[in-house]
């Protein structure tokens, strides 16, 4: 789909591709168990079971991958890695505290 664009402050911008593009998910998602899976176990609702999902988890071969990209890209949302958001904010503190007595210690 494209866009034609208007003149702004007397320069004409044309037209732009504004086709939605989708991310490209990581190469470690082909691998994912989750992926082979209904997704609601990995979305509960509030209060909802994450043990289904983390079950799950616990026997992917991807998981230490899928939990360091949620904690990288903060992902707020869903079961990854087998941890709840709670737990990879836990993780990331944890994480954080580490590096700070790091660059502290050198």
């Amino acid at each position: 789909m494209t866009v034609e664009l208007r003149m702004i402050r007397g320069h004409r911008l044309g037209a732009v591709d504004a086709t939605p593009r989708l991310p490209i998910p990581p190469a470690w998602t082909v691998d994912a168990v989750c992926a082979q899976t209904d997704p609601e176990a990995f979305f509960p609702e509030k209060g909802g079971s994450t043990r289904a999902a983390k079950q799950i988890c616990a026997g992917c071969p991807v998981r230490a991958e899928c939990l360091a990209w949620a904690l990288e890209n903060g992902e707020r949302v869903g079961i990854w890695g087998g941890t709840s958001y709670r737990e990879r904010r836990r993780l990331h503190r944890q994480q954080q505290r580490q590096e700070t007595a790091g660059e502290a210690a050198a």
